[in-house]
């Protein structure tokens, strides 16, 4: 038992007949492949029927799941209140579900819920499923603002608990592609869409759930896809899988991107550990080795590194005199999966020494950045660490003495101060740069402010 199959499917409410009025035979092949899956589904007679849906209740920082035993939606908003579903919740595997990501101190559960009907990303589904099969349960599952990594790892606990329960399940990822396809589309255009279109395609034609990891966010953002997380999900659910792929349609009449394929598990490969793959190798340098023994020591053990005697022998071989000799200000950033993890520092010192002036900053940047909830013990192993090391701020007349690659700002408004470090990706030009720190301090064009420029040595 556990995941007998997994189905890529889009969810434009234009596809039910009852809503698109005609509409929908534009996107016929589209309808012909949501049949086919759903035959396939029938076939399979699943207990339970797993549903990730970007519509349904959404945290930045946490998985939502419908609590409950049952759930009702129709279609009313879309002009069909006719179309309704009345769907019984499979409460013992969503409880294990939520019980696995408990004991994980994995971000997710039944908390917060603030709608209990179904979403449409759910009911397009269901409305083809329920044509051929009006057996089985189902599981709805909410996506997160977090990192790819962390979708893929909640696929991998909603697997662990099929297969606890001995549960004969499909996973239904539901998500449409790209909405900028065209420019007489609802959305107009953007060049990242069909980009984004061809490349999650391409991965789903080869099953390439690795490289579904790997999507730039920029491409994400500027394509305004909607279902790549709930893919990603759905690749976790087969991770360390051999995966038989079907592609049975991509259409892109409306401006929205529609895919449909099947996932068919067909045995197990430790080549196909896909996350596990990910683990970032350790580095050389001295001080990202120092902030990774930080991070790592505190969020396992909540233990601060004393500076020197706590220090790994390994670490203080790769440390350079200076870091014990020399008070500097220092920046620790971390990426995960590339995703940004938390990032704090120090534009002065304020510490004895720079070994302790990273060690605080390792601390600060994994558990205390606002943005973020604090890194969890399952990411150690995925994170990237760079450490910028300040040189002294240096006043300057004007953004004419800056240079985005070379130098960092320091924006200054009374009180209000803003730091923006040099070379970051996007950052492109001078305007950008000091824009971005102004907005970072509150200060607005028409304040007065100084500026001051420094220069950094990162560690990666």
């Amino acid at each position: 038992m556990g995941i007998k199959a997994a189905f890529m499917v889009p969810h434009p409410p234009l596809i039910v007949p009852e809503v698109g009025r005609g509409g929908e035979r534009q996107i016929k092949e589209t309808s012909d492949a949501y049949d086919a899956v759903a035959k396939e589904i029938a076939k399979i007679s699943p207990d339970t029927i797993i549903i990730t849906s970007p519509h349904s209740v959404m945290y930045s920082d946490y998985f939502h799941i419908s609590p409950g035993d049952c759930a009702y939606g129709d279609l009313r908003r879309f002009g069909a209140p006719q179309i309704s579903f009345d769907e019984d919740y499979d409460l013992e595997l969503s409880s294990a579900i939520a019980d696995i990501l408990s004991g994980e101190d994995f971000p997710g559960g039944f908390e917060g819920e603030r709608d209990s009907n179904l979403d449409h990303g759910t009911m397009v589904p269901l409305y083809f499923i329920r044509k051929y099969y009006n057996k089985g349960k189902i599981i709805r599952i909410g996506l997160a603002g977090l990192p790819l990594a962390d979708h893929y790892r909640l696929g991998m606990y909603i697997r662990e608990a099929t297969e606890k329960l001995g549960r004969s399940a499909v996973f239904v990822a539901s998500g449409d592609l790209s909405h900028v396809l065209k420019e007489s589309g609802p959305y107009g255009f953007d060049p990242a869409g069909p980009v984004y279109d061809e490349k999650i395609m391409d991965c789903a034609k080869r099953a390439d759930f690795g490289e579904m990891l790997e999507f730039d966010q920029e491409l994400l953002d500027k394509s305004s896809e909607c279902g790549h997380r709930s893919f990603v999900i759905m690749a976790g659910a087969l991770d360390g899988d051999t995966v038989r792929p079907h592609v049975y349609s991509h259409q892109d009449v409306t401006g929205v991107g529609y895919g449909i394929a099947s996932f068919y598990p067909e045995g197990r490969s430790d080549e196909r550990c896909f996350l596990a793959h990910r683990k970032v190798k350790g580095s050389s340098d001295g001080y990202v080795m120092l902030a990774k023994a930080s991070i790592d020591s505190y969020v396992k053990n909540r233990k601060k590194l004393k500076v020197p005697e706590d220090i790994p022998s390994d670490v203080m071989a790769a440390l350079p005199e200076e870091a014990f000799n020399r008070r500097a200000g220092a920046f620790v950033s971390i990426h995960e999966t590339g995703d940004l993890r938390g990032c704090i520092g120090t534009i002065a010192p304020t510490k004895d020494s720079i070994a302790q002036e990273i060690v605080d900053n390792a601390i600060s940047a994994s558990t205390r950045d606002p943005r973020f909830a604090p890194v969890r013990k399952d990411e150690l192993d995925l994170l990237e660490i760079n450490v910028d090391i300040l040189g002294d701020p240096e006043d300057i007349q004007g953004p004419e003495e800056l240079n985005v690659k070379r130098y960092g700002v320091i924006v200054t408004s009374g009180y209000r101060r803003g730091l923006l470090l040099p070379d970051l990706e996007g950052v492109d030009d001078v305007a950008t740069q000091v824009d971005i720190a102004m907005r970072k301090g509150g200060i607005s064009p028409s304040d007065d402010y100084s500026l001051q420029r420094f220069e950094v040595i990162r560690h990666k």
